[in-house]
């Protein structure tokens, strides 16, 4: 069975590639390059699927918002 999930992918001040999957309780992954992550991303969703079991229905992905405040 095909699966698809949405991903959300921020680059650190390390310049590693951090990903993490909303529908997926602690489902995050992080690589040196794009590919990697990608691939390293199809492992953890896997993982986290074969723990944990089918995600929580009712998410849906709406979009990422940047926040600007003065602190």
């Amino acid at each position: 069975m095909t699966r698809e999930f949405d991903v959300v992918v921020e680059r650190d001040e390390g310049g590693y590639y951090v990903a993490s999957v909303p529908a997926l309780r602690g489902c995050h992954t992080q690589a040196k390059s794009l590919d990697k992550l990608m691939s390293r991303l199809q492992e953890a969703i896997e993982l986290c699927l074969e723990v944990e079991g089918e995600p929580a229905e009712g998410l849906e992905f709406v979009g990422v918002q940047r926040v600007r405040i003065s602190a």
